[in-house]
């Protein structure tokens, strides 16, 4: 399939989705047009629209002759042009609201964005979102390393062999959990036990005071994301299997209304 016959099946805000997303896989505050269309398969002349077009909603600026960067109006564009996202936003969001009643802890759906996670819907309830080391109003703008918490790692594990030595190069971040993964030896044998058992639990790894539970997305054979249950570590939950359960439960709800894009 050429370039300018995949991007006629692309919807507007897929392109400009896959266009913001250069700039995190290429991790680049400035990028042209040329080097997004490297970075994404989209004919120059599409990525050179949609720049033009992201100027007007402040999804990208201009910052020099033919050069760009992200704008205010890219968290927005995140969460509502992901290509290869559920079909039924509704749905997919009602299954992490049962997760959530059923775990009484905040839940959050991350897709792989490169070598990041990016949150892009979450239910937490009546936490405090400062609790979780969250901005409410930027929820949906959250970008992380793949390094760290069980969604990470529950991605990670199903990465390619290229995106897990990138990953491992990294230092570990500032401001995670005292659990944290540090050791590449371990990293990489957690990623064994999340492909053996198909999750992943992190015990105060990505927030302190917080542990998670994690389940891969599936579109294919391929890895999109992660969804996640965080309980409080001093919450002993009566059946542990109950959660592990639930969050499998969800992941699959969201694999299989991927099935349906």
């Amino acid at each position: 399939m050429t370039a300018s016959s995949k991007d006629s099946k692309d919807t507007s805000q897929q392109r400009a989705f896959r266009v913001q997303a250069a700039f995190v896989a290429l991790e680049r505050d400035v990028l042209g047009p040329t080097e997004i269309a490297e970075a994404t398969g989209l004919d120059p002349a599409t990525v050179y629209r949609v720049l033009k077009a992201g100027l007007f909603d402040e999804s990208f600026e201009r910052v020099g002759r033919g050069r760009y960067r992200l704008g205010a109006g890219s968290a927005r564009l995140g969460m509502r042009a992901l290509a290869r996202t559920p079909v039924d936003p509704e749905a997919a969001n009602a299954a992490l609201e049962e997760l959530h009643r059923t775990a009484d802890g905040p839940v959050g759906y991350y897709i792989a964005v490169g070598s990041k996670k990016l949150l892009i819907d979450s239910v937490i309830g009546d936490f405090d979102p400062d609790d979780l080391d969250l901005d409410p109003l930027e929820t949906i703008s959250i970008i992380r390393s793949l390094r760290t918490g069980a969604a990470g790692r529950a991605i990670l594990a199903y990465m390619p062999a290229s995106i897990v030595v990138k990953v491992l190069a990294e230092p570990v971040p500032d401001g995670v959990g005292p659990g944290v993964i540090a050791d590449n030896q371990q990293l990489l044998e957690s990623l064994e036990e999340v492909r053996a058992c198909g999750y992943a639990v992190g015990r105060q790894e990505a927030v302190t005071g917080w542990d998670t539970i994690a389940a891969p997305v599936m579109w294919g054979d391929t890895i999109q994301g992660a969804v996640a249950v965080m309980v409080p570590s001093t919450r002993e939950p009566q059946d542990p299997g109950l959660l592990v359960d639930a969050t499998l439960k969800t992941a699959r709800q969201l694999t299989n209304l991927l099935a349906l894009t």
